[in-house]
């Protein structure tokens, strides 16, 4: 086969999902809605997702998808709950079930379940209007017709993408009404490249007594042991009232030394730097790196909230590298 073939091949599967994901968007509506307030209201139970062929491996996507951004779900094997699994499925949960044509015979019996126990929310996302599974619903999303991109209208390909779609429209429209921030985010996901995105300055900062701290009226001769004891490089300068007035770097150091015969016994606000750059604790530490490679420093002062004049930490451009954040 030609390779144009092959390719003209390609962009026409692409092409048939694209129109289906078309369909999916005009068929978003108050259903969606009701999916949505359904889904957050069940604070006391579980979100169970279920399907099967496919459609449950589409399915075992949408609780992976909830549960990681805020929304905790499992999915739910259709074929084990006809053996014993539905004992996980208890009064206070909402129920999820996606199925193309809403008559898949392994579906039956979790919805024959559901539905005897009334406080249990069913959710049927299905294409066919008069299923088993749409009229037994609680809330049922009718899913576009569409044609497969398959030969023969067959292989489930087109009806996965949409389905694969709609439960991430779920899933973000959850997160973004429950206020589901990044720092939210990070916190379940503590590893992988995910979680280096979204180190913050606090998870690198350093702070407490191993910031160097000096007053104002502090000299040079002893400001020189404390850099060097605390190897950082970097002295923060604070006035009696505790804000922070300066900052001194070796660099500044060697430069000082330079130009004054009477290092020792200079003052430190004498020859500090004045109104040093500081930083949010809250903000990423990519962010970090990329304002001290602007400036051309290595290292910035750490406030909180609007209190910029009240450093509690500095941010070292070493400890952002080491954690392999760029």
């Amino acid at each position: 086969m030609q390779k144009n073939k092959i390719n003209k091949i390609a962009r026409d599967v692409v092409q048939y999902e694209i129109n289906a994901l078309k369909k999916l968007k005009d068929c978003i509506n108050n259903s969606f809605v009701k999916i949505i307030k359904t889904i957050l209201n069940c604070k006391d139970g579980k979100i169970i997702i279920s399907g099967v062929g496919k459609s449950g491996i589409i399915a075992r996507k949408w609780a992976a998808t909830f549960s990681s951004t805020g929304t905790p779900s499992f999915f739910l094997d259709a074929s084990d709950a006809s053996h014993g699994d539905l004992g996980q499925i208890t009064s206070k949960d909402t129920v999820i079930l996606i199925s193309n044509s809403g008559e898949s015979e392994e579906l039956k019996n979790i919805i024959q379940y559901t539905s005897r126990n009334k406080n249990i929310k069913l959710i049927g996302i299905t294409s066919k209007k008069n299923s088993i599974l749409y009229r037994n619903s609680d809330i049922a999303f009718q899913m576009p017709f569409i044609r497969e991109a398959g030969p023969e209208n067959i292989v489930p390909t087109s009806s996965t993408t949409t389905q694969l779609a709609l439960g991430d429209s779920i899933a973000l429209a959850c997160m973004k009404v429950k206020n589901f921030s990044k720092f939210d985010f990070k916190k379940i996901h503590p590893s992988g490249s995910l979680s280096l995105k979204l180190k913050t300055v606090e998870d690198l900062m350093i702070k407490g007594k191993k910031v160097p701290f000096l007053k104002e009226d502090i000299k040079m001769k002893r400001a020189l042991k404390i850099i060097e004891e605390k190897k950082l490089g970097v002295l923060i300068v604070k006035k009696k009232n505790g804000y922070t007035s300066g900052i001194i770097t070796d660099g500044d150091i060697k430069r000082i030394a330079r130009k004054y015969k009477e290092f020792d016994s200079l003052e430190l606000k004498k020859v500090m730097k004045k109104n040093p750059i500081s930083i949010d604790k809250e903000e990423l530490a990519a962010t970090a790196l990329s304002l001290m490679n602007a400036k051309e420093i290595t290292s910035l002062c750490v406030h909180e909230k609007n209190k910029k004049k009240r450093t509690i930490g500095i941010i070292h451009m070493h400890s952002i590298l080491k954690s392999n954040i760029s």
